[in-house]
């Protein structure tokens, strides 16, 4: 009597001969039940990329860096060690790269919140009132202008004479760093900031004419700004390791570890709509 091999012992095997990776992928998830449709929602990755990669045709995946991103979540979500398939993909396909350097194009910078300027209304309010008061109690202050002169001669109490200033206007509040942020973009462009927190990512940001600004590994705690004036097209390697600033305004949606997102920013509130 034979005993039945389990799941795992029934999983491909990658070894050299063994079946391609993206047979690999396939068996793995029609043995944990999964259809293409599920594996596409719990990954976030589009059906026809999922089926390319099954079919072992990556050029759908936007490169080597987002197609070695994709193999990982794929593999994790059929419960397979990513590590394997990485390494086989970089053996078919020439060697993991070295990251492209940054270029130098244009970088903005960073957006200060605007000083606050003194009160100068205020403060020539208070000078006119001095004044004023000075040249009434010099005119009116005794019955005539010897007397008046006399007793500014033989000094009078200060705290009897001297006119009270008038109280200076309230002065606005200082506005949030936030909204400072905000209001200091430039309106008639698209900005965006992209922060490696606590991990590194492979980013790609291109401008609405298609033109490649930057393509390379941001690491962790380095920040990369773009502008353009119509549009940004960005690609997260590693999206759950991005803080995404857009147009001033930091954007609240979070992203996984490992997950490739394809984002696009133009002009103004970038929740708006």
């Amino acid at each position: 009597m034979s005993i039945g091999n389990s799941p795992e012992d029934a999983r491909p095997s990658l070894e050299d001969d063994g079946p391609s990776i993206g047979r690999t992928l396939q068996q793995a998830r029609t043995d944990a039940g999964l259809t293409v449709d599920e594996v596409s929602t719990s990954t976030r990755v589009r059906v026809p990329i999922v089926q390319a990669i099954e079919q072992d045709d990556f050029s759908r995946c936007g490169g080597d860096v987002y197609a070695r991103g994709h193999i990982r979540t794929l593999a994790r979500a059929v419960g397979l060690d990513p590590d394997p398939l990485v390494a086989r993909y970089d053996a078919e396909h020439g060697g993991r790269p070295s990251p492209t350097p940054a270029a130098p194009l244009f970088e903005a910078e960073r957006i200060r919140p605007e000083r606050r300027r003194p009160n100068w209304t205020a403060a020539m309010v208070a000078a006119i009132v001095a004044v004023i008061g000075f040249v009434g109690f010099t005119l009116f202050g005794g019955s005539d202008g010897t007397n008046g002169t006399k007793q500014v001669a033989e000094g009078s109490s200060p705290e009897r004479n001297s006119p009270k200033p008038s109280p200076a206007k309230p002065v606005a509040p200082k506005p949030d760093a936030s909204e400072s942020a905000i209001a200091a973009v430039p309106q008639d462009k698209v900005t965006v900031k992209l922060t490696a927190v606590d991990d590194k990512s492979w980013i790609s940001a291109k401008s609405a004419n298609g033109k490649l600004l930057f393509d390379g590994l941001l690491l962790a705690g380095e920040s990369k700004t773009f502008q353009d004036d119509e549009r940004l097209d960005l690609i997260l390697g590693n999206a759950g390791a991005i803080e995404l600033f857009v147009n001033g305004k930091k954007i609240e949606d979070r992203f996984e570890n490992g997950q490739v997102e394809r984002l696009s920013y133009a002009k103004g509130d970038p929740e708006a709509g």
